[in-house]
C-alpha cells in the first residue's frame, strides 16, 4: 500500500477527466526525479512533440503498477552539459543506460498525485508511451484494460 495518498500534503486527485495523458515506464531512480519534479526523454521520442497535460508513472519496482500521475508545467530542451534540469548524474542515471543521445527534453512536474487504486500489471509491463484520458486511468484495474482505451 502507498501511504504517502495518505500525507496532508498530497495533492487532490483533481484533474479533469478528459485530460489527454502520456503513460510512461519509471524505474526506481527515475521515479525519484518524478518526485524531484522532472522526467527526461530523449529528443528522437515521439513522446516528447505529443500534445499532453499531463504523465502517469507505470513504476516497475516495486510495484509493477501505474501508481501517480502528474501535471507538466514546461518541456525544456536540454544538451548533455549544458544549462537544465538535469545534472552529469542524472544523464549518466536516467538517458546512459537506455540511450546514446545528447538531447532530451525535460518534462517538468508539479507534485505526483497518487491514484486512488494503482494500475495493476496483468501482462507483460508497459513499454514505450499509452496516451490515454485522466479518467481511463481511475477506471482501469490493470494494464489490460487501460491497454484497451489507451493509444500508443
Amino acid at each position: 500500500m502507498d501511504l504517502d495518498r495518505f500525507t496532508d500534503d498530497t495533492p487532490a486527485d483533481d484533474a479533469p477527466g478528459g485530460a489527454r495523458v502520456c503513460v510512461v515506464a519509471a524505474q526506481t531512480e527515475t521515479f525519484e526525479r518524478c518526485r524531484q519534479g522532472f522526467y527526461p526523454s530523449p529528443e528522437s521520442y515521439d513522446r516528447t512533440t505529443e500534445p499532453f497535460d499531463y504523465m502517469a508513472f507505470y513504476r516497475t519496482a516495486p510495484v509493477s503498477a501505474v501508481t501517480h500521475y502528474a501535471p507538466v508545467t514546461a518541456r525544456t530542451d536540454q544538451t548533455r552539459g549544458g544549462p537544465g534540469p538535469m545534472d552529469a548524474d542524472d544523464w549518466a542515471a536516467l538517458i546512459d543506460p537506455f540511450s546514446e543521445t545528447d538531447n532530451v527534453v525535460v518534462f517538468e512536474l508539479d507534485d505526483l498525485v497518487p491514484l486512488e487504486a494503482p494500475v495493476e500489471n496483468d501482462q507483460h509491463g508497459l513499454r514505450g508511451a499509452w496516451y490515454c484520458a485522466i479518467d481511463d486511468l481511475r477506471t482501469a484495474d490493470t494494464l489490460s484494460a487501460l491497454a484497451a482505451t489507451a493509444t500508443t
